[in-house]
Formats: C-alpha cells, structure tokens, sequence
C-alpha cells in the first residue's frame, strides 16, 4: 500500500523560531517515515507584503539548511523552492478564473493585514490563497499539516477542488481534495512577551520570539526578559496564567518530558529557579541544529545540490496535475 502524501511550505521571511520549530517542522521530522513528503520554501508567498529583494534567496537558502539541520530525511521527504516549480503560478492563474471574488474577500487574513498596508495593498494579498491552493493541489496531498490560523485557507483549498471536480470533472474528479493535519500538542507556542498571542516573525520585538540560530547568551537574556507573574508554584492550564502555561510547555517539549512529570517537577517553583532550567534546556535542544546549519551553509554546493534534484522531483509531480487540469478546462495541448 502507497504511502499518504504530506505537503507543507513555509514563506521565506525572517528566521525561524521555535514556534516553527515546535508546531511545524519536528512534527514532521516525527511522522516523515509515515509519508511521501513535499515541503517547499514559499517564496512566490513571501512577496505578497513588501519585502527585501537583498535577503530573499539568502533567507531561502537559510530555511532549506534549518530543515536538513532539523532532520529531514531526503530519503522520504523531498525539499525545493516554490519559484523553481513554474506549474505553482500556472495553476494559481487557472485557479483564480474559477474562484469566486467573494470567497477570497471574506478571507480573515487579508482583511487583517489589508489594514495595516493600506493603499498600499496589493493584489497578490488578497489572491495569495489561490496560490495556496495551487501549491497544495499539485501534488495530490493526502493531508495538509496546519496550524489553527490556516484551516480557513485550507478549506478554501478543498472548496476550489470541489467546484473544479464539479464544473470539469463529471466523469472523473480532476482535482484531490485534502484533509487537515492538526497536532495539538506544541501547534501553538505563544509569543514571550505576552502569551496571549502566537509566537511571530513579524512581532517588531525580537524578545517576542527565541529564533532557532539564538546564541547561547540571546537565549537567556530573552528567558530572563520574558513576561511572567508574581505566583510562585506553576501550573498547566490555568487561563489566568497564560505565560505560565506556554513556559511550561516549551519546557515539556524541548525537554522530552511528559506534561505530568512537568506538572509535578514545577509545582512548587518560584521563577527564579525555572528560568535557568527552560534557558538550559532550550540551549542545550537547539545545539545540534545550529551545529547541523553552519555546516550546510558552509557546503552551498551540496544545498545546491539538494533543491535543484527537489525542485526537478517536485515538478515531475506538479506537471502530471497541471496537464490534467489544463486537459480538463479544454486547452489545446502543446504542439
């Protein structure tokens, strides 16, 4: 029996941070064995709010070398660029000709970041979930992972499916549609500054956030920083202590412990004791990766190496789809 496919892609803007790590990319080192994985490093996304034309490749660069630090496997996951696979932005366009308007201004997102753009806004925003559903749709994934703030945009995904299938697939379904993936536990670690809101890269406060490269002495200098409160004993679940809670969780994860163990390790803590035990923790969990990153960017030819073979892997798939939606739609094949 075929293995389930998995397809994920991360934008390439600012550096990962153990909110990524934790939510995203160690869930899939976990269950990569499991599937036949395509994760890509969405570039074509990154553009849609201004950016930094002198960091773009070098930010997509970084990425590829934090996933093969963080255990991906090549020999079951397959790793490229979203801007090497042509057929994202040839669907994209076809997609966006049978996608309603409605359906893409009632996505939360936009109108969220639109606010903050402001005239500035551009089309890619607002369309930019078609995109999405293009880069899920071209591989035929089984299962997409995602965190809470996307299952709106994945269930666009499976409604524009779903009108393709029914509008040109009478006979046959052209299109897959895909399932959630959600892990709960670590899917949301919350920011240090305020454990209300999601650990970001685009929080302007760099103490929001421990990024996966952080020296040693940025990490403690941002556990030490981080907001806390004056009760001494911690405890899981408490929605008056929402600090607490994500403190101890990042503790329980990086750590390999299970939440009872924590629980009963901490109970009677002060902050004061806890926090050099998280800082250690937390540096001593990211040392084999960082260690693993510098020397993948110090060898460019072997990353080269890799996402040229994933972005030719990853368009032998995307090609196959491509040409049966285009068959579908009723365009003359190529001459």
């Amino acid at each position: 029996m075929s293995k389930k496919r998995v397809l994920s892609g991360i934008q390439t803007t600012g550096n990962l941070h153990l909110g990524n790590y934790l939510g995203a990319i160690r869930n899939w080192v976990d269950i990569q064995q499991d599937y036949d994985n395509f994760f890509f490093f969405a570039d074509l996304h990154a553009i849609t709010v201004p950016h930094d034309a002198k960091t773009l490749a070098e930010n997509t660069l970084k990425m590829a070398a934090v996933y093969l630090a963080s255990g991906i496997d090549l020999n079951c996951s397959t790793i490229f660029v979203q801007s090497h696979v042509s057929a994202h932005s040839e669907l994209a366009w076809l997609l966006n000709c049978v996608t309603p308007l409605n359906w893409l201004e009632r996505m939360i997102q936009f109108k969220e970041k639109a606010v903050k753009q402001g005239e500035n806004v551009g089309v890619g925003l607002l369309d930019y979930p078609v995109l999405m559903a293009a880069d899920i749709l071209l591989y035929d994934a089984d299962r997409v992972p995602v965190g809470e703030d996307q299952k709106q945009h994945l269930e666009l995904t499976r409604d524009i499916a779903a009108r393709v299938n029914d509008q040109f697939g009478k006979q046959k379904p052209v299109l897959k549609v895909p399932e959630p993936m959600i892990r709960e536990e670590g899917a949301r670690i919350m920011s240090l500054t305020d454990g209300s809101k999601k650990m970001s890269k685009s929080d302007p406060s760099e103490l929001s956030r421990i990024e996966l490269l952080d020296s040693a002495e940025a990490i403690k200098r941002k556990i030490k920083k981080c907001k806390t409160d004056p009760i001494k004993g911690l405890t899981f679940d408490d929605p008056e202590r929402p600090e607490c809670n994500n403190l101890l969780t990042l503790y329980q994860i990086l750590g390999n412990k299970t939440k009872v163990e924590v629980a009963a390790e901490c109970q009677d803590m002060g902050w004061g004791q806890f926090k050099p035990l998280l800082t250690a923790t937390t540096i001593e969990a990211l040392q084999p990766i960082q260690h693993k990153y510098h020397e993948l960017m110090n060898n460019r030819d072997y990353l080269d190496s890799v996402l040229r073979e994933g972005a030719s892997k990853a368009s032998a798939v995307a090609n196959q789809t491509l040409t049966r939606v285009k068959d579908a739609l009723g365009f003359l094949p190529p001459l």
